[in-house]
């Protein structure tokens, strides 16, 4: 974006000249003079919330870039490879994504509540270059409110709209960061000079203000975040995930009659194509020598929980098929349709030794649920792409 500041003297004149007054007889309601009285609001309440719901935005924006890299890679990132270690890295980093974002609901109440007066300036544009900032603040304003809005919906596994979420979702974000950058360069002056506490006495309110939202986040986070965290998980009153609830160590999100693979083919069996391409019913899998290996189940939604699970490791299920190291594969499900029907494992996670064609889960055969007859488990990956039902592995 042009800087202002660049254009020419007779360019910056036109955009700071003074637009016409609306008539005084507009000033009804909240338009009227000292509408909002209360001593809370002002500079330095509003860059304090400001700071605490920038942190929590950036954070969020972060770790949704993770996650959506891990989904959609580059093709130059599926060539060099994407980390497989620690094996409950996607854990962390989704899990802070989605408590970020259910504690900046919260706050980006108390930040609109502490700067909404703004919305009734009068008059409501006092020159170009004015109009322009409040059309700006008026797009960071929708793009955060929207990106909170369909990321708490999709953490109930709730679509009530048209749009596709995750990519709606994650060019929302850019906006938001983008908008937030410009808003960021505009108030800067503004900002720094609310950056410090203040030597004076607040006024009446702030503190409780600030207290008020710094409750509330606190309260959203710890009865929610032992979906993810297990430490806290006694306290996972409100999250949508509870692991470990109803005797089931990791909950479903699509079972096995949502994906059409109630019954599974009584001759099932798993074709592994490449050089020297083969078929194995289960028996022949289950003769196979197994491993176990104890890995996260992490999903988009934010909740995760660890799983013992046993199997054929990939790479020896690569290796007979004649697939050297380092290569690619497809990964299909026996789910008739749907977008997660597919899935590319890049050579890191092929290689890997805790990549698992999963046939147990804790010891026992893996549910129909939980992916029988056999399921990818692999490290750090969503749980989108731990692909259920597996019948055929090609090569890329």
């Amino acid at each position: 974006m042009e800087d202002v500041n660049s254009l020419p003297p007779s360019a910056r004149r036109r955009l700071d000249r003074p637009l016409p007054a609306p008539p005084d007889a507009l000033r009804r309601g909240p338009f009227r003079a000292g509408a909002f009285r209360s001593p809370a609001r002002g500079p330095r309440t509003a860059v304090v919330l400001g700071r605490w719901l920038g942190a929590a935005l950036l954070l969020c924006f972060a770790t949704g870039l993770v996650s959506h890299l891990l989904q959609d890679p580059p093709s130059r990132l599926l060539a060099v490879g994407l980390p497989t270690r620690p094996p409950w890295g996607y854990r962390v980093t989704q899990g802070l994504h989605v408590a970020c974002g259910l504690a900046a609901v919260p706050l980006a109440g108390a930040k609109l509540w502490s700067v909404y007066p703004r919305l009734f300036e009068w008059p409501p544009a006092r020159s170009v270059r004015h109009a322009l900032e409040r059309a700006a603040v008026a797009a960071l304003v929708a793009a955060v409110l929207l990106e909170l809005f369909t990321g708490l919906l999709n953490t109930l596994q709730w679509y009530p709209w048209p749009f596709p979420f995750r990519q709606t979702h994650y060019w929302t974000a850019w906006t938001a960061v983008g908008a937030l950058l410009v808003h960021l360069a505009v108030k800067a002056p503004e900002i720094a000079a609310h950056w410090r506490r203040a030597r004076s006495v607040p006024p009446a309110g702030r503190r409780a203000v600030l207290a008020a939202t710094a409750a509330a986040v606190g309260a959203v986070t710890l009865t929610t975040a032992g979906q993810s965290v297990p430490w806290l998980r006694a306290l996972d009153l409100f999250a949508p995930r509870r692991p470990g609830a109803g005797g089931s160590a990791l909950p479903v999100n699509r079972t096995a009659a949502q994906a059409g693979t109630v019954a599974v083919p009584a001759d099932w069996h798993l074709t592994v194509n490449g050089p020297t391409p083969y078929r194995l019913d289960l028996a022949a899998l289950r003769a196979l020598p197994q491993t176990t290996a104890v890995l996260p189940i992490a999903c988009v939604e934010g909740w995760s929980a660890n799983g013992q699970w046993t199997g054929v490791p990939l790479p020896d299920l690569l290796r007979r098929a004649g697939l050297p190291p380092g290569s690619a594969v497809r990964v299909t499900s026996l789910e008739a349709d749907g977008p997660y029907r597919t899935t590319d494992v890049p050579a890191p996670y092929a290689d890997h030794p805790r990549t698992l064609l999963a046939l147990a889960l804790d010891g026992r055969p893996l549910t129909p649920d939980h992916g029988f007859p056999a399921r990818l488990i692999a490290p750090d990956r969503p749980g989108v792409l731990q692909t259920k039902w597996v019948t055929r592995i090609d090569p890329l």
